[in-house]
């Protein structure tokens, strides 16, 4: 990247944001002359003054392009490219977008990455909940699950399949609020039953960049919490929610925060006025700090289904699910200074 001067980028939404910022950032000789898209509709006209272009509208032909979407969408994008005769790209991929966004973290905001702390000589007791729905799309490659992870299946009392020794339809739980509360459901049945020293919940799909060594420096640091390395988001993190919620659902949410957290509710304003974004519910902490979230989560998700329109019951859209994708960023926004917190990368899996 160092040695490239002037580049567009493919993208407009998380990824291409988080890879704008870190770019900018990193390496200063460098140029985004413009972000493209598929289509206008549903894009920016501009983000930080630089044009968004559809991609049937942009000539440059011997620019570097940055491929800076999910990887489900990159082999389209890149064949749309070669259509136009566009051949210098570089796919910014799950894995190479981790290794920028770890360096812009840590040279940059000089956050706490948990592969960098001190070992310790015991491992933590550890035991990460891997959701998993029985619709789920099939993985490419085989994934060979640790010994600290286990697969959890969500939403087990909407189907007679089993997928998963662990179910989250035993016990106390919230599993046939699946269909909006996605891998949230499994997220109480681990807080409510989970009993190891460190709880965790993954997606079968998104998890956090750990291994077996880090398990030795959870408890010799006196890591509370670890999560991924937060994404970016432009304007800010207020208007995330604009692409995948009604305004109504988000209304009904802040009024349930100013019932049941008043305190957190002040605050969302001015910490929400940031870039950074927790995405995907993933999350590993201590058992009180991962119970004491799950208590506070779930009373404001419950309440913001009474109080939506349409409410809760009477739909199947997953709305609570990227509701929580928001309180998650809050919670731990507001507690950024009480809590011992680590970072690490995500794994992405296709």
């Amino acid at each position: 990247m160092k040695e490239i001067k002037t580049i567009a980028i493919y993208g407009a939404r998380m990824v291409a944001m988080s890879v704008y910022h870190a770019v900018k950032s990193l390496y200063k000789d460098c140029r985004v002359t413009a972000f493209l898209v598929t289509e206008a509709k549903g894009n920016l006209s501009s983000i930080d003054g630089i044009p968004v272009i559809p991609l049937e509208n942009f000539e440059q032909k011997d620019i570097c392009i940055l491929i800076a979407a999910q990887d489900n969408y990159q082999d389209e994008i890149a064949a749309s490219l070669e259509q136009k005769g566009m051949r210098n790209y570089i796919r910014i991929d799950a894995e190479r977008e981790a290794a920028l966004m770890e360096k812009y973290y840590r040279e940059i905001e000089h956050l706490p990455f948990l592969h960098t702390l001190r070992k310790g000589e015991t491992r933590a007791d550890t035991a990460v909940y891997c959701s998993r729905f029985h619709r789920d799309r099939a993985l490419h490659g085989h994934y060979e699950y640790p010994d600290w992870m286990y697969p959890i299946q969500a939403g087990a009392a909407l189907t007679d399949r089993v997928i998963a020794d662990i179910q989250d339809h035993v016990g106390e739980n919230i599993s046939k609020k699946n269909v909006n509360y996605s891998e949230l459901t499994s997220m109480y049945w681990i807080g409510k039953h989970g009993t190891a020293e460190y709880l965790g919940l993954f997606h079968y799909r998104r998890m956090l960049n750990i291994t077996d060594e880090d398990l030795y420096r959870l408890a010799e640091n006196d890591i509370d919490a670890v999560l991924s390395y937060p994404a970016v988001y432009y304007p800010d993190i207020l208007s995330h929610h604009r692409y995948y919620l009604p305004e109504s659902d988000w209304d009904a949410m802040e009024k349930s925060l100013r019932e049941l957290a008043p305190e957190y509710a002040q605050a969302l304003p001015e910490l929400f006025q940031g870039k950074y974004f927790f995405n995907h519910n993933i999350l590993i902490a201590k058992k009180k700090v991962f119970q004491d979230y799950c208590n506070w989560l779930f009373p404001i998700l419950e309440r913001t289904e009474e109080q939506s329109d349409p409410k809760g019951w009477e739909r199947a859209d997953r709305y609570a699910g990227y509701l929580g994708e928001n309180l998650m960023t809050l919670y731990f926004l507001y507690h950024k200074k009480d809590l011992q917190i680590a970072y690490t990368g995500r794994r992405m899996l296709v």
